[in-house]
């Protein structure tokens, strides 16, 4: 569905992980549908790009860096958010990392930490930055990055697999919470794909290429896009009745 199908006029929405793949196509999407979007990443010259190439499309957007492993940076964010917009309506928390490969058992104690502290508590960083923010203009949508792998385990990824499922309790608990305060959240599991992320997986090997396509039944990788359009659903006002769902996104990946 394409953005022109909603609108977001007046809106202030924040997307992390916005320098390339979800995140980017996300941003340019709710550009597109009127939201004024704040680019957010720990690259600044991707970022930038991002910004450049929303407002060539007659968008409106900025580009502030967050490491959303850091509590300053993060609330730098939201309260630089408010400063420059004067309110903040839309979060699409996306920022993640998918880390080593290995087994459950052979995974460093330091990249653990490192990829649920990126992973899951900065989710919830973003959260406690950004429900306040919402709440003193009364209400807003977020929306949590989860996967698949937040639904089914992967062999090999126990730390991303488990940060991914904490992201879909974490979005169940949030959501109870501050529906009743007008604030909607939900979070979307895409399935396999075509991003950076899974690119750095595949590792140009043919072999890895194919079994990771084979777990597809509609038989290829999903796009970004794909993902931007069910977020933008999920932000829209036709999902006002949708709180603390897992919206999954995936070709048929979880109905095997």
């Amino acid at each position: 569905m394409d953005a022109a199908t909603y609108s977001f006029a007046d809106k202030v929405a924040v997307v992390t992980g916005a320098t390339s793949g979800i995140g980017k196509a996300t941003a340019q999407a709710l550009a597109r549908a009127g939201a004024r979007v704040v680019v957010s990443g720990i690259n600044e010259a991707l970022g930038s790009r991002v910004v450049e190439e929303i407002t060539r499309d007659d968008g409106t957007a900025v580009f502030i860096r967050a490491d959303v492993s850091r509590r300053e940076d993060v609330e730098h964010l939201v309260s630089e958010t408010v400063r420059q917009f004067g309110r903040f309506d839309i979060a699409f928390n996306n920022a993640g990392i998918e880390g080593e490969t290995a087994l459950t058992a052979d995974w460093t104690e330091e990249c653990w930490l490192h990829v649920l502290d990126v992973n899951l508590t900065g989710v919830w960083r973003c959260m406690k930055a950004e429900i306040p923010a919402m709440l003193s203009n009364g209400g807003g949508v977020i929306v949590n990055c989860s996967s698949v792998a937040g639904l089914v385990g992967f062999a090999g990824s126990a730390a991303y697999v488990a940060s991914k499922h904490g992201i879909i309790g974490l979005t169940r608990t949030a959501a109870l919470e501050y529906a009743p305060m007008g604030i909607r959240i939900n979070a979307i599991c895409p399935g396999v794909i075509d991003t950076p992320m899974v690119q750095r997986v595949i590792h140009d090997d043919p072999e890895q290429a194919r079994q990771i396509l084979a777990l597809e039944p509609i038989g290829r990788m999903g796009n970004p896009e794909e993902i931007a359009a069910a977020v933008l659903w999920l932000c829209s006002d036709a999902a006002t009745f949708v709180i603390g769902h897992p919206l999954v996104v995936d070709g048929g990946l979880v109905a095997r």
